[in-house]
C-alpha cells in the first residue's frame, strides 16, 4: 500500500510532463484513472498500448467529453475524486465545460492540477510549444552544451519531467495536503517555464556572485571543469568524472597515475586545457570496463556511461530494484522508496478504453448507467480478443 493509497484522480489523458505526474503518483499509490478520447485504441498511437509507458499502473476509460452525456458522466466522476490533472491548453477545459470552477461546484474539496507549458496567463499562454521552447525561455538550453557551440536539447527532460511532471506531482501532493486542513481545493497552475527556472536556481546565484559565465562550456558544471566531464576510452566508450572536491580530485589523479606530476591547480583554469590533453589521453588507454577496475572503490567521482541496453543490468541498479520488467518490458521502477509504506507493484500500460466498464462501476455509476452510455457512443469499451 503506497503512501497515497486511498486518493483518487482523474487524469485527462495527454502527452508530456501530465502523464508522468499521473505516472509518479499512480507509483505512489493513488488511484488515477485515465479519460481517454473515445475509440482512441482504432485511431492509432505512436507506439503499441504496452510501450507507452508513461500510462502505466492505470486503468482507462474511453469517453466523448465533448458531448453533453460525457461531460455529466465525467463530473459524477469529479464528485468522488480528490483530485484531476489536465494537460491542454488554456481554456480547452472551460470549453468543454470541465473548468475549475464548474468542477469545483461539483465538488469543493477537489484539487484541480493544471499543466502547461507557458502557464495560464503571460503574453505567450496560449502559444504552441514544446519542451525545448519551455527551457529556451528560462535560460537552461543556452547553458547546455560544449564551448564554442550550439546549445544542446537535454532530452525533454528539464521541461517535460522536471520542470513539468514532477513540480505538478508536488504541487497536486501539497494541496491535497492543504485540502486536509481547509477542507477546499484549488487550482494548481503548473508551467514548464517556472519549473525549469526553479531547476535553474543554483546558477542564477553562481552569477549573480560572478562565479558563472554566459559562455557554454566554460563553467564548473557545463563540461568546462576537466575534471567533471565525460571521456572515450580505448573501446570507443565513454567514463563520467565529477570530482568536484580536492579530495576527490586526488584520488582520480592517482588513479591515473598523475598525482607525482607537476600539473596545474585543480581550480586554476588557464591551467584547464592542459588537465583535459592529459585526461583525453590516460583515458583512451583503457577500455570503459578497465577502468571501471581500476576506479572501483577509490572514491574519485567515476561510473560508466551505460546506454540503456546496458543500465537495467548494472550490479547497483540490480541490487536496488531501480529497474523493472513487467510483461518483459525493461522500465525504472516507481520512486523514491519508503520504510513503511509499498510503492505499487508497476502495472504495464493498457489501451485505451479497455477498463471502461469496470472502472465507471467501481467510480459509482450503474451497470444500467454504463450500458445506455455505451449504446450512445458516449463512452467505448475496448474488446479484447480471446
Amino acid at each position: 500500500m503506497g503512501p497515497l493509497d486511498g486518493i483518487r484522480i482523474l487524469e485527462m489523458a495527454g502527452i508530456g510532463p501530465a502523464p508522468f505526474a499521473g505516472m509518479m503518483l499512480s507509483g505512489l499509490g493513488a488511484e488515477v484513472l485515465l479519460l481517454d478520447r473515445p475509440l482512441a485504441a482504432d485511431l492509432g498511437i505512436a507506439m503499441a498500448p504496452e510501450f507507452d509507458l508513461l500510462r502505466r499502473g492505470r486503468r482507462s476509460v474511453a469517453i466523448d467529453l465533448k458531448s453533453k452525456a460525457g461531460r455529466d458522466t465525467a463530473l459524477k466522476l469529479v464528485a468522488s475524486a480528490d483530485a484531476l490533472i489536465e494537460g491542454f491548453r488554456p481554456g480547452v477545459m472551460e470549453r468543454l465545460g470541465l473548468g475549475p470552477d464548474v468542477c469545483a461546484a461539483r465538488n469543493p474539496r477537489l484539487v484541480y492540477g493544471r499543466m502547461t507549458g507557458w502557464g495560464q496567463n503571460g503574453p505567450l499562454a496560449n502559444a504552441a510549444g514544446h519542451d525545448i521552447n519551455y527551457i529556451a525561455l528560462t535560460g537552461a538550453l543556452h547553458a547546455i552544451g560544449p564551448k564554442g557551440a550550439r546549445p544542446v536539447p537535454p532530452l525533454n527532460l528539464v521541461g517535460d519531467f522536471g520542470g513539468g511532471g514532477m513540480l505538478l506531482a508536488l504541487g497536486l501532493v501539497s494541496a491535497l495536503l492543504e485540502a486536509k486542513t481547509s477542507g477546499k481545493g484549488q487550482v494548481v497552475d503548473t508551467a514548464m517555464t517556472d519549473g525549469a527556472a526553479n531547476l535553474m536556481t543554483i546558477f542564477y546565484g553562481l552569477r549573480a556572485a560572478g562565479l558563472w559565465d554566459d559562455e557554454r562550456g566554460t563553467n564548473l558544471l557545463d563540461s568546462g571543469a576537466p575534471w567533471y566531464d565525460t571521456y572515450e576510452t580505448l573501446d570507443n566508450k565513454y567514463v563520467a568524472i565529477g570530482a568536484i572536491e580536492a579530495r576527490f580530485y586526488e584520488n582520480l589523479l592517482r588513479c591515473l597515475g598523475l598525482e607525482t606530476e607537476n600539473l596545474p591547480d585543480q581550480n586554476d583554469r588557464t591551467g584547464w586545457p592542459v588537465l583535459r590533453e592529459k585526461f583525453e589521453s590516460i583515458f583512451l588507454t583503457k577500455t570503459r570496463d578497465q577502468w571501471c577496475e581500476v576506479m572501483g572503490g577509490a572514491d574519485a567521482c567515476f561510473a560508466p556511461v551505460l546506454s540503456l541496453e546496458e543500465a537495467p543490468r548494472h550490479a547497483h541498479n540490480v541490487a536496488r530494484g531501480t529497474f523493472t520488467s513487467p510483461d518483459g518490458v525493461p522500465q525504472p521502477a516507481p520512486a523514491p522508496r519508503f520504510n513503511r509504506t509499498s510503492l505499487n507493484e508497476t502495472q504495464g500500460p493498457v489501451a485505451p478504453g479497455a477498463n471502461t466498464s469496470e472502472a465507471l462501476i467501481d467510480w459509482g455509476l450503474t451497470a444500467a448507467e454504463i450500458s445506455a452510455l455505451v449504446d450512445a457512443g458516449v463512452v467505448t469499451q475496448l474488446k479484447v480478443n480471446a
